[in-house]
């Protein structure tokens, strides 16, 4: 009965993804929380940590004792979080890193200068632009930050134990693209968006088996009020806001999947701390040469 309620609320959408879904969900997890000294001695670096999902990931893995990197595009802009976060923890350890992670370059300079070993990589940076725009190496933007620059920081920083990323449950609408560059149709925010999320998706069990037995996971954390959302899709921030959930809520799963022991399955889309289908629609199923076609186009783009 359990079983049947979470799948209808997921196919559902809006309850499933809002704050009902979250606070229905956690009465029957079969999981418990991480221990609360889970990350204590290690290394976690979280993308995108000046705000929202990102800053609330950063507290949460301060809360189990991890030392948290804080990349962000700009480090001035980021000293308000980091104010309030070293508030919040005054013991905790954070570190803001500048690195644009669309931009390739910068990507591999930052993987020089971080020379601890990584626990835990938290892909959480997103950019969406209302237009077309083109990262410093000439690749589409969304694509650069969601896919090309989060695959060569793996590459660079070789994470010890787990790798996730942040996707959404737009990309549910999408199927894999034929022209992940988005140079051949009218560009739409929304779609650019939620393709790259699928490419996210798609590329997970083939990156968790090159990373084997570092865990790979890629989650989608529901709808949140963060500054991001508001920005980029105000109206439907607007008209969901009542329903919308914390960025605490949102981050619960990530901080799960980077703490919990033993490790969960890799290669897997989560929700909620549940495995979840990748796919709820016959159009957007690909194949498997379709998934290795897209992992060698992106390796490539990526210089890897």
């Amino acid at each position: 009965m359990i079983s049947a309620l979470d799948s209808a609320l997921d196919r559902a959408v809006v309850p499933g993804y809002t704050k009902l879904g979250y606070r229905l969900r956690r009465r029957s997890w079969p999981a418990g929380d991480p221990r609360a000294d889970a990350l204590a001695g290690k290394t976690a670096v979280v993308t995108g940590a000046g705000s929202g999902l990102g800053k609330a990931t950063a507290a949460g893995l301060a809360r189990l004792g991890a030392t948290v990197h804080l990349v962000v595009r700009n480090k001035g802009k980021a000293e308000g979080a980091l104010a309030e976060l070293r508030g919040e923890f005054p013991n905790g350890t954070f570190v803001v890193d500048e690195c644009d992670i669309s931009d390739l370059d910068a990507v591999r300079r930052y993987a020089t200068q971080l020379t601890e070993p990584v626990h835990a990589l938290i892909h959480n940076a997103g950019v969406m632009p209302p237009k077309r725009t083109e990262s410093a190496q000439g690749h589409e933007l969304t694509l650069a930050t969601h896919v090309l620059g989060p695959l060569l920081l793996t590459d660079l920083l070789h994470p010890t134990g787990r790798v996730i990323f942040i996707a959404s449950g737009g990309m549910y609408t999408q199927p894999l693209p034929t022209d992940p560059e988005y140079r051949d149709a009218p560009y739409k925010a929304a779609t650019a968006y939620a393709r790259t999320k699928r490419i996210q998706v798609s590329l997970t069990p083939l990156l968790a088996d090159q990373l084997a037995p570092t865990f790979v996971g890629t989650m989608h954390p529901g709808w949140s009020e963060t500054p991001g959302l508001m920005t980029s899709l105000p109206g439907f921030s607007k008209l969901t806001r009542p329903l919308l959930r914390s960025p605490e809520e949102g981050v619960d799963t990530t901080l799960w999947l980077a703490a919990t022991e033993p490790p969960p399955p890799t290669g897997q889309f989560w929700h909620d701390r549940k495995i979840r289908p990748t796919h709820y629609l016959n159009h957007t199923r690909e194949t498997a040469a379709a998934r290795l076609e897209m992992w060698d186009y992106c390796r490539a783009a990526a210089g890897l």
